[in-house]
């Protein structure tokens, strides 16, 4: 009984946190998916070879590195990634014409199309024979895979996060990028005076967002953490496996929310553009036609 009452207060707060009628369960699907990003992220920094699969600032940064020699950066790796993100991207651009404006339809095809990539670079990991598969980074004095596994498993995992980060930026949901927390953090900053301002309706908006951005955050920061944990105790494998687990929930989620209409599934039309009003027409008398008095 606890236990529901307390699962109701959590999707009350989600509801008063994204209005529920507008986004329905997009943000607890895209905050799965920012668990996700912290998940596998992990893997690719501590067993890819210092390689980003979802934030690509990062990852030209560490190809720049690589390039002029850095130890620990593969660039191979990177490039692998940056082509498959950039795949990935492509795709669900495809995705997003094919659902014709239906939000839950394109977040179902999003979600399952990446579980299903990121499930073969499980098999893949599982199947390499790599020390990796069997023991956490902590215990291996070398490469965790063999650099074409590495490769490999660099663009698959970048070709889903591309997809994640196609869709999560056609859903426009309110401060769920699920990969990149960059605006996230400057929000909290920017509107801290609002937070700390006069209550009322300012007051009221600035705590809902800082609340979001602060979720988003932990999310991140709570699947960085777990699968870290992973990667370097237990298993590279392992990690790959949770991050499996968690697209499963959100692409079943996914698919039961697509089952009946509902008004979040259509995003809203943008406010027609009034066009210029026409100038007042004013008639200038010619100065070469005399007037006649009393006409």
């Amino acid at each position: 009984m606890n236990m529901s009452r307390n699962g109701v207060r959590r999707a009350g707060l989600l509801r008063s946190l994204w209005a529920g009628h507008l986004w329905g369960p997009m943000p607890r699907l895209l905050l799965l998916l920012t668990i996700v990003t912290g998940v596998v992220d992990a893997v690719s920094i501590l067993a890819l070879g210092r390689v980003f699969v979802a934030n690509m600032t990062g990852n030209v940064v560490f190809a720049g590195f690589a390039i002029v020699g850095a130890p620990g950066f593969s660039l191979s790796a990177s490039l692998f990634a940056l082509a498959g993100f950039l795949i990935g991207a492509a795709y669900g651009g495809v995705l997003i014409t094919r659902s014709a404006g239906d939000r839950g339809v394109l977040l179902r095809a999003g979600v399952t199309t990446e579980f299903a990539l990121v499930a073969v670079s499980l098999v893949l990991a599982a199947t390499s024979g790599a020390p990796a598969v069997t023991h956490g980074t902590n215990a291996i004095s070398g490469a965790a895979f063999s650099s074409d596994i590495t490769d490999a498993l660099a663009a698959l995992l970048a070709v889903g996060l591309g997809i994640q980060n196609a869709i999560a930026r056609k859903l426009a949901v309110p401060d769920l990028t699920t990969t990149v927390l960059t605006m996230t953090l400057t929000g909290i900053g920017a509107d801290l005076r609002a937070l700390v301002g006069k209550p009322g309706r300012e007051q009221s908006a600035a705590k809902a967002a800082h609340t979001r951005r602060l979720l988003a955050i932990t999310a991140m920061v709570a699947g960085g953490m777990t699968s870290a944990w992973l990667v370097l105790d237990v298993s590279a494998v392992a990690a790959l496996s949770l991050a499996t687990a968690l697209l499963a929930i959100t692409t079943v989620g996914a698919a039961l929310a697509v089952r009946h209409p509902a008004p979040w599934r259509v995003a809203a039309s943008p406010a027609p553009v009034p066009a210029p009003a026409a100038p007042a027409s004013s008639t200038v008398p010619d100065p070469a036609t005399p007037h006649v008095a009393g006409s």
